[in-house]
């Protein structure tokens, strides 16, 4: 996915738990995130629901969400575009920053 000029993005690394009860996003450290994940890891499910999840946490369109690494693991990197400013951020771990 390619970012918009001038268009601010950020990574997070997502624990991705499918067939959880419920679907949840979690901060679980200042550098990482848990979803639990109501889909099962088939087809593509699990992570299309991990899309919807962290676009709808940040507030953004699930089309500026991206997987970026880890497709078929469970520790994943996730891409976020479009954030308006700072207030919009995740606290990231200073090595995480990009």
């Amino acid at each position: 996915m390619a970012t918009r000029r001038g268009e601010e993005s950020f990574i997070i690394k997502v624990r991705a738990k499918p067939r959880s009860s419920v679907s949840t996003l979690e901060q679980d450290s200042p550098a990482s995130w848990v979803a639990h994940l109501r889909s099962s890891p088939v087809d593509g499910k699990a992570n299309a629901e991990l899309i919807a999840l962290v676009a709808k946490h940040f507030g953004r369109a699930r089309s500026r969400v991206s997987v970026i690494s880890g497709f078929t693991a469970r520790l994943k990197l996730v891409k976020v575009a479009g954030i308006a400013g700072p207030q919009s951020r995740p606290k990231l771990a200073p090595e995480d920053k990009r």
